[in-house]
């Protein structure tokens, strides 16, 4: 049978989801959004699409919850961004009005669904659904890592000047400046980035890596990424249909995991057809050790930030 994925908001992150699952056949795709026509409009023309690139995918586009009912997958993309004059605790709370009401929504019409949030800020939305839902947290998840970690790889590639096929590497901590790019678990076709690239050239691909987002979201002018962010989604719920257990940089809940508890953290985690199936500790040297205490101590304030909804 196939298995029903929804995608929560139809904007340029939203339906590059939907028109990746599409492409990969992945499930059927029902893609929702508050404004009337936009969600079936985008669907229509990515059921299109498959009649040139050759994909039978099944998408449907609606402003009705009810036509989520018994999704297996939700990914949640809707949100706003910061705007001039608003300030990071605006910003927290507009979205978690938004978040708050779409878990409800997702929490009656899908109640064994696994929950992939991708509207920022990743880690605190992540933790509100978690506690809106009342879902296990196994099957609620934040996608970050996986982006960022993309990121640094794709400029990891350029500095070298190889494929990104032969590059596998990893940034855990929160999505934002916070994040924790960590070289020595960074490869090449199986060779450490440290034997191959200089410190100074290291820290340089780290922080751009670290300011990616801003990067794109200057280049452009308006709005901000979203294929690479959608392309990160659609891998998690790769691994998640298939039943892979691919090893994943995720935003996933902690109880004791590198010291943290009680928040999500970008950490290594394994995700298979029930979601998180396991988290990788892995022997960080002292200073990234921090770094990711630093990085959790931040998301433990926005929390803070955002009592009144729990």
């Amino acid at each position: 049978m196939q298995k029903k994925i929804t995608v929560v908001g139809a904007g340029n992150v939203g339906a590059t989801c939907a028109l990746y699952l599409a492409q990969q056949e992945l499930g059927d795709v029902v893609l929702i959004d508050i404004i009337e026509g936009v969600p079936q409009g985008k669907a229509l023309d990515i059921l299109q699409s498959g009649a040139v690139l050759g994909f039978d995918g099944n998408v449907t586009g609606t402003n009705d919850y009810a036509d989520t009912a018994g999704s297996d997958i939700v990914i949640i993309t809707a949100g706003l961004a910061r705007k001039p004059g608003m300030d990071r605790l605006d910003l927290l709370k507009k979205n978690a009005d938004i978040i708050s009401g779409i878990v409800e929504n997702v929490k009656n019409n899908s109640p064994d669904s696994i929950i992939i949030m991708v509207t920022n800020p990743i880690d605190v939305m992540v933790y509100l659904a978690y506690k809106k839902s009342g879902f296990p947290s196994q099957r609620v998840i934040g996608q970050a890592g996986i982006l960022d970690s993309a990121r640094y790889a794709t400029f990891i590639a350029m500095e070298l000047g190889v494929s990104v096929k032969e590059v596998r590497a990893m940034i855990l901590g929160g999505h934002g400046d916070s994040m924790v790019p960590l070289p020595s678990f960074s490869m090449v076709s199986g060779i450490p980035i440290t034997e191959l690239i200089s410190p100074d050239r290291i820290k340089a691909i780290g922080d751009r890596a670290r300011t990616g987002g801003g990067e794109i979201v200057k280049l452009l002018g308006t709005g901000s990424a979203y294929y690479a962010p959608a392309a990160a989604a659609v891998k998690m719920v790769e691994s998640i249909v298939n039943d892979s257990n691919h090893l994943l940089p995720c935003s996933v809940y902690t109880q004791g995991q590198y010291g943290v508890s009680d928040i999500y953290l970008g950490l290594p985690a394994k995700l298979g057809k029930d979601g998180v199936t396991g988290i990788l500790e892995v022997n960080l040297d002292p200073v990234d050790k921090q770094a990711l205490l630093n990085s959790a101590d931040i998301y433990k304030k926005s929390i803070a930030d955002l009592s009144e909804y729990f």
